[in-house]
């Protein structure tokens, strides 16, 4: 039943002409800087009239409010949805990868999954009952984040969150055996109107041009890979 499902969605996205289909490059963390944009591409894409959505993803993770915002969004949009990794797909980057329907990754990249940390900016106080409210949080996101992909994967949800608490990294012909992904090939851009999102929130596109937009924000559930982490961090699950 999931594979006829599989088969009937690219068969609808393959029926949409190019000139309908709209191309998101988004090579930057999971932050409100780059979600906004992104969700402005994405409305735009889809007042232009796009048909079907192709969102390339290389990200080290970032914001759990924001990436699992983007994924409900992206899968309730009504329309055709093919995501790529193109590089690197880390963290709450994966939950933003499981909302294609189509899921795409080139033969030289990796997925990281793992558990959530709470992470601060600049000196914070909490008590026993704001540490319990905050560590309540953090479980609920991850149960969250787990529920996402055993949803998307072949994995049960018990199997998931032992592998986020293990911190697992998958290459592609893993990530396929795992569910996580419907196809791995080399091509990525096929022709078609393009918007770019870069770590500093520019986006670029042809009849816009470049558009800085700035947010920042104190404190935020975080789900990124310890590479990327630039604030300080307070563990509240294995990382």
């Amino acid at each position: 039943m999931a594979t006829a499902k599989k088969a009937k969605a690219a068969s609808a996205a393959a029926a949409v002409p190019r000139e309908q289909q709209a191309w998101i490059r988004f090579m930057a963390p999971v932050i409100p800087q780059t979600v906004t944009p992104l969700f402005q591409s994405i409305d735009q894409a889809l007042n232009a009239g796009a048909k079907h959505l192709h969102l390339m993803l290389s990200s080290p993770g970032g914001s759990v409010f924001h990436g699992l915002s983007a994924h409900n969004y992206l899968r309730g949009l009504g329309i055709p949805v093919t995501t790529y990794n193109f590089g690197s797909v880390d963290s709450i980057g994966v939950v933003i990868f499981c909302s294609g329907q189509e899921r795409i990754c080139v033969p030289h990249a990796r997925f990281l999954i793992h558990g959530v940390s709470f992470n601060t900016t600049g000196p914070m106080t909490l008590d026993e009952k704001g540490l319990e409210e905050h560590l309540k949080s953090v479980k609920i996101d991850a149960q969250n984040i787990a529920r996402v992909i055993a949803d998307t994967s072949t994995k049960s949800l018990h199997d998931v969150e032992k592998d986020m608490l293990d911190r697992t990294t998958l290459n592609p012909q893993q990530a396929k055996e795992y569910g996580l992904v419907t196809e791995v090939k080399k091509a990525l851009f096929a022709g078609g109107h393009l918007y770019s999102i870069y770590e500093s929130g520019q986006v670029f596109q042809a009849t816009l041009g470049l558009e800085q937009l700035a947010h920042t924000t104190n404190m935020q559930m975080n789900y990124s890979s310890p590479s990327a982490a630039r604030n300080s961090t307070i563990p509240l699950i294995d990382q």
